[in-house]
């Protein structure tokens, strides 16, 4: 269900560079129609969050160099929504950004972050699981992160660990682990406690903004002496003055695996981050897609890369 204060920041400044050379750092991933379906991986992930968000509550944080791609493809997105970083400071510094410039003129948000360049093709029940967690994380400082529910034990995905998980339901997390080995993903999936980390995340504005102050109070500083040029003429040139000096560090590290007050809601919701041509495939081969698996086959043979 819509609501007039749920903000969707998406994530859209990655190289896609584990998918070369079908994605290359001048047109990454998120941008292109990797499925033959007509719409890209971009334009897919807005599609999902309509029925949760106004598409002007919607908010793109990208590279300069996509800004271009990001308005064409986006049209309906408002241009003073797209934020463009002038290098990428990974994940935590783009939240920082997005949220605090949120907060400034919506200072109740309910917020949304999530990557660009994901596959979710439960979309229904997806956006069952997004309403839940917005209820869930509006005016408190709960904090939920989506997880999928593991179909393999993979060893190319983070992992949340949430004993007394159960589908559907927001369960108490215990603690994030990075990638592990195979032998370790098989006993998280053996274990039914485990699920894979889809980078996407729930809070309202205030609970961030507290959060990444404790735990990361360089980039908030930075935030501090950016955010009295939000929203005016100079915004982008102390932008990227500031931005750069920014702690590189990912919003895992710097927040998720430091916060006390952290929830996740599983659910079997189709996911895939495509970040292989070996998934990639797979999808298609899952949707019937054989052309699409061929046309992608003869552009990879053309550069002579190996899939």
């Amino acid at each position: 269900m819509k609501e007039s204060n749920t903000h969707i920041v998406i994530m859209a400044g990655g190289v896609g560079s584990r998918l070369w050379p079908i994605s290359t750092p001048t047109h990454p991933k998120q941008f292109i129609d990797l499925l033959g379906v007509g719409k890209s991986l971009i334009q897919m992930t807005v599609e999902r969050f309509l029925p949760s968000a106004d598409i002007r509550n919607f908010w793109v944080v990208t590279s300069a160099e996509y800004a271009d791609i990001v308005k064409e493809q986006l049209p309906d997105v408002p241009e003073e929504h797209i934020l463009l970083e002038p290098e990428p400071r990974n994940t935590a510094p783009c939240i920082a950004y997005a949220c605090r410039k949120i907060a400034a003129h919506h200072p109740d948000a309910n917020v949304v972050v999530t990557p660009a360049d994901a596959l979710v093709t439960e979309t229904r029940k997806f956006t069952e699981v997004i309403d839940k967690a917005l209820a869930f994380t509006l005016g408190t400082s709960h904090i939920v992160t989506v997880g999928i529910l593991p179909t393999r034990p993979e060893t190319g995905y983070g992992y949340i660990n949430a004993p007394g998980l159960s589908h559907g339901k927001l369960t108490k997390v215990l603690q994030f682990k990075e990638k592990p080995d195979l032998q370790t993903a098989e006993k998280y999936l053996a274990s039914g406690n485990y699920v894979w980390n889809a980078g996407i995340f729930v809070w309202n504005v205030r609970t961030i903004n507290d959060e990444l102050r404790a735990h990361a109070p360089q980039i908030m500083s930075v935030m501090d002496r950016l955010e009295p040029y939000f929203y005016t003429p100079d915004e982008r040139t102390v932008l990227n003055e500031l931005f750069p000096t920014c702690n590189k560090i990912s919003i895992d590290y710097a927040v998720m695996e430091k916060s006390a007050n952290i929830y996740v809601i599983a659910e079997e919701l189709g996911w895939s981050d495509l970040g292989s041509w070996h998934s990639l495939r797979a999808q298609l081969l899952a949707m019937g897609r054989q052309q699409q698996i061929e046309h992608w086959a003869a552009v990879i043979a053309s550069t002579g890369a190996e899939k």
